[in-house]
């Protein structure tokens, strides 16, 4: 039985520490527990403000995940982080990553949350496809596009025309000359995807002539084929373009290649008839949108390229009639979230489509809308055959709010640091993400060590890594390795694929 200690020993005026009584028997405690740490907003834990610490991450934005340092909630979307907390100057994000890693999970996550907030994701271009699924959960609409199965007419200007309609004055006029210029564009961009160089300043002069006169005498929306034959009919206005001397044998030496490429774009070349007829289904402006172009071929590179062009032309001018329309006060003023996945597809296409590309970078924050760009490495941009394509094209990373980074090679650092400010930490953090799975090959179902890792830079500031890790909900929309899910079940046990994709699906 313990005797009780009197109360003027000294044994007696010494107070434990912080772990309890020291030496033996005393029964301190080595190891203490971290106490548990919530987060929540002041309205959901009014009584305890003022909180006794900051949060380390932005509260504002989509919850794409969570900070793989403290566990607390990571927001994060260019337009939130542009519009509501003014952390970043450009509503855009740059999506860099090896594939299988996540990268098109982390933007269907921001499309997912954006959507919640009244903000219309715009897939232009869905090759494998990543987004279709998502899209029409969100009760979207989904164009498909590819040999015989959907068309897109270049010189369509959508609902540029409808909206017009609804215009006047300087808005109207605007709004056309908008509308002109996109076409032009557009198939300059298709010649010179077929060309692999840009058509000449001539060549682009003529085209321009050649759309004013369809827009003065043509009846409804024309196609490419009424294009080649105003060329060949060599009205007056042309002929002036065309600066022919009042010779039409100069003139037709003149126009010989500019009309044998827009007959390649007829259904007689490679880029096939998807381009030249009657656009099939018109692009809705009161709800998510996605083109799924996932039926064109990877081999056909140069149709892809073209596809995803035309696509964002045409989507663009869309927008751009929607923001003509709530200028005026005639329709409520709508955000868009715009998704460009695939980037190095178009880059690689052909000289000068760079230019293009670096244009729609450029000007998205007038425009009112936030954007997306998603590629594999850096090396897909500084791949460029030409100094100055390459230069533009790391300007995309320079220039975006926000990139957000997955698991890359070691060798992708030094350039990635070039134009990105990543401490060594960060670079170790990014290369073990990119590490392969084990050899164990008995669970056919085990991810990567980094997927659904990211690192979120924005300037100079240390970057957030995260985790994302996906709701019940989301796991139906973010298999897009079904193909070869179904394959393997099927080899494996009969009846019905089983199984979910994992935390960052399979992107």
């Amino acid at each position: 039985m313990a005797v009780p200690m009197a109360r003027n020993t000294p044994a007696a005026r010494r107070r434990p520490g912080l772990r309890g009584w020291p030496g033996a028997g005393g029964g301190a405690q080595p190891y203490l527990d971290p106490a548990p740490e919530w987060r929540g907003t002041t309205v959901q834990v009014c009584g305890l403000w003022p909180f006794g610490a900051g949060s380390g991450t932005p509260t504002k934005g989509v919850p794409l995940g969570r900070d793989l340092h403290s566990g607390a909630t990571v927001c994060c979307d260019p337009i939130s982080w542009f519009q509501r907390a003014g952390l970043i100057s450009n509503p855009s994000a740059f999506v860099l990553g090896q594939p299988g890693l996540g990268k098109s999970t982390v933007i269907r996550r921001m499309a997912l949350g954006l959507s919640g907030y009244g903000v219309h994701p715009l897939i232009f271009g869905d090759l494998k496809p990543d987004y279709v699924d998502l899209i029409r959960a969100l009760g979207g609409q989904v164009i498909t596009l590819g040999r015989g199965r959907g068309y897109l007419n270049i010189l369509d200007p959508g609902e540029a025309l409808s909206a017009a309609k609804r215009l006047t004055g300087d808005a109207r006029r605007a709004l056309l000359a908008d509308a002109h210029g996109r076409r032009l564009n557009a198939v300059s961009a298709l010649i010179t995807i077929l060309r692999r160089e840009p058509p000449t300043d001539r060549e682009e002069t003529l085209l321009a002539a050649a759309l004013d006169v369809l827009d003065e005498k043509h009846d409804g929306v024309p196609v490419l084929g009424d294009l080649l034959t105003v060329i060949k009919e060599a009205p007056e206005p042309m002929r002036a373009a065309a600066l022919d001397r009042g010779s039409l044998d100069r003139y037709r030496d003149i126009t010989e290649r500019l009309e044998a490429s827009l007959a390649g774009l007829l259904g007689r070349g490679r880029l096939g008839d998807t381009f030249a007829h009657p656009t099939t289904e018109p692009m809705r402006l009161d709800a998510p949108v996605c083109f799924d172009v996932s039926s064109i071929d990877d081999s056909e590179v140069m149709l892809q390229a073209a596809a995803l062009l035309s696509c964002w032309s045409y989507g663009f001018g869309a927008v751009a009639a929607a923001h003509a329309l709530s200028d005026a006060g005639l329709e409520p003023e709508r955000r868009y979230f715009l998704v460009l996945d695939e980037l190095w597809r178009v880059l690689r296409a052909s000289s000068g489509l760079v230019e293009r590309v670096d244009v729609l970078t450029r000007v998205n924050r007038t425009r009112g809308v936030g954007m997306a760009m998603v590629t594999h490495t850096m090396r897909d941009l500084l791949a460029l055959p030409t100094e100055e394509d390459r230069q533009k094209a790391a300007g995309f990373v320079e220039r975006a709010g926000m990139v957000i980074c997955a698991g890359l090679p070691r060798d992708e650092m030094p350039r990635l640091s070039q134009v990105v400010d990543l401490s060594h930490i960060e670079q170790q953090r990014l290369t073990e993400w990119s590490t392969p799975p084990g050899w164990d090959t008995t669970d056919a179902t085990v991810d990567p060590p980094g997927r659904g890792n990211f690192l979120i830079k924005v300037g100079g500031r240390p970057g957030i890594a995260m985790h994302v890790d996906l709701t019940p909900s989301e796991l139906a929309v973010n298999d897009t390795n079904k193909r070869w899910r179904q394959a393997r079940t099927d080899s494996v046990t009969p009846g019905p694929a089983g199984g979910a994709p994992s935390s960052a699906g399979q992107a």
